[in-house]
């Protein structure tokens, strides 16, 4: 593999300008893409080079792949970083970079298939001996829907094969309640994903949603670098992820990650990946999907393992191999991760504009991944994340602690965010009390609109 020299980063905002300042600590040249309305955004400002490539819509700009790959080609870059979301799992962006000679910076073309169908990543994980939830393949009718959810057992959960950052999931209890909804998920698979191809798995109504990183270099060296609790979700999408999980012991982590460990060695992966997993009410862990990609959250696994993750993906992808310390394997302390997002606290609306005020708190155990300044317009079109707020300390109520410092100091005007929603949830009895689900903004949700609460006084 060659010498990376210069990476071009398909991707904007925070995680753009968490990919650059790694390139720059290694030495590396950057490259930043943006729309016409990001044209004066911080990942455009911190990089080496910045060039335009087409109107703020990302469908004509950062999904266009044509014009990534010539904005490559004009800066000399020789390795593309796709960060997450728009083309970070798209295989064919993965082989159309091969075929023109650029370093993808991420797995190979063939990782990203094979894990990025729901259906066929069950199938590979039950090859792989992992623990898979009762579930159905491919439901090509509703006949086929009803038998599958008969065998399961009510409740189930459909889902779209293609579908991804929780959308295409519909929980279903009952066979009437899957004859009027399988149409439709279907029909809503095909405009979303291009690809209507259902199926369903059990439900658990009060799981725990817990991840393991791994980072493979290509050379037999495979690192499992701890979990990730991210049960705390409104509409199946993360608002705060930490690690380790309170409910993990060192045993059980330790099964996982041998088990894990030897899933990815049998499969040949390179580089950074995710493997999400339902812990249900008996303490069981479920395989769900792999991500193929580095994660929102990642973070808070680099502060309690002490890697650099993103630095590493550039060194796998130079063709280098990872040395990490034994002691990485388990976790040192704990770190929270707070999502604040463009929107109002009380509706989940999104709110763009114009920030007219900005202060990142700072102090001791305090990290900032962010990608807006004051003065800056928060466009509409993308997503609402302006930042990521984590916080660090020798255990789980210092981070804690932290965190509701952190949140106090925070300060962004001229627009709502959602801040006033964490720090109501720092306050909560079952989070400081690591009583987690995946119901949990839902049940505060409700008792918010009992109580008459109002996290956003007009």
């Amino acid at each position: 593999m060659p010498m990376v020299k210069k990476v071009l980063v398909a991707n904007r905002g925070e995680i753009a300008l968490r990919i650059i300042r790694a390139c720059r600590e290694l030495g590396i040249q950057s490259v930043a893409v943006h729309s016409d309305v990001d044209a004066h955004a911080l990942h455009v400002r911190f990089a080496d080079e910045a060039i335009c490539i087409g109107p703020a819509d990302p469908t004509h700009s950062y999904l266009k792949i044509p014009s990534i790959i010539a904005a490559a080609e004009v800066t000399g870059a020789d390795a593309i970083h796709p960060g997450y979301g728009f083309l970070a799992e798209n295989a064919e962006f993965a082989e159309i970079c091969e075929q023109c000679g650029l370093n993808f910076i991420g797995p190979k073309p063939r990782h990203m298939r094979d894990w990025g169908s729901k259906v066929e990543a069950r199938e590979l994980a039950e090859s792989l001996g992992l623990p898979l939830m009762k579930g159905s393949g491919v439901l090509d009718t509703i006949d086929d829907a009803l038998a599958a959810a008969e065998k399961v057992g009510y409740p189930v959960m459909l889902k779209a094969s293609a579908g991804g950052g929780g959308r295409g999931m519909k929980v279903l209890r009952s066979a009437d309640e899957l004859r009027r909804a399988f149409p439709q998920a279907k029909r809503e698979a095909e405009m979303s994903f291009k690809n209507g191809d259902l199926y369903c798995e059990r439900y658990v109504e009060k799981p725990r949603h817990i991840e393991f990183q791994v980072l493979c270099d290509g050379r037999e060296n495979v690192w499992v670098l701890g979990e990730r609790e991210c049960s705390i979700q409104r509409r199946h999408q993360k608002l705060i992820e930490e690690a380790p999980s309170a409910v993990i012991s060192t045993e059980k982590r330790q099964a996982m990650v041998a088990l894990i460990r030897k899933a990815m060695l049998e499969t040949g992966y390179v580089s950074a990946g995710t493997l999400e997993f339902l812990l249900d009410e008996k303490g069981d862990l479920y395989f769900m999907e792999m991500n193929t990609r580095i994660q929102v959250e990642h973070p808070v696994t680099e502060l309690v393992m002490g890697v650099d993750i993103v630095a590493e993906q550039l060194r796998i992808a130079a063709g280098e191999a990872v040395h990490i310390p034994d002691c990485a394997l388990e976790p040192r302390g704990h770190a929270l991760e707070c999502r604040i997002n463009a929107e109002c606290p009380d509706t989940d609306v999104p709110w763009p504009g114009l920030i007219t005020a900005y202060h990142p708190p700072g102090g001791a155990g305090v990290r900032i991944d962010e990608g807006i300044y004051a003065g800056w317009r928060v466009p509409k079109v993308y997503d609402s994340l302006l930042l990521k707020l984590i916080t660090y300390g020798k255990d789980r109520p210092e981070a804690v602690n932290r965190m509701r410092r952190a949140l106090g100091e925070l300060v962004i005007e001229g627009i709502r965010t959602n801040a006033a929603l964490h720090r109501r949830i720092m306050l909560d009895p079952d989070f400081i009390a690591a009583e987690l689900s995946t119901r949990f903004m839902e049940n505060l949700r409700a008792e918010l609109k009992a109580s008459g609460e109002r996290l956003h006084v007009p």
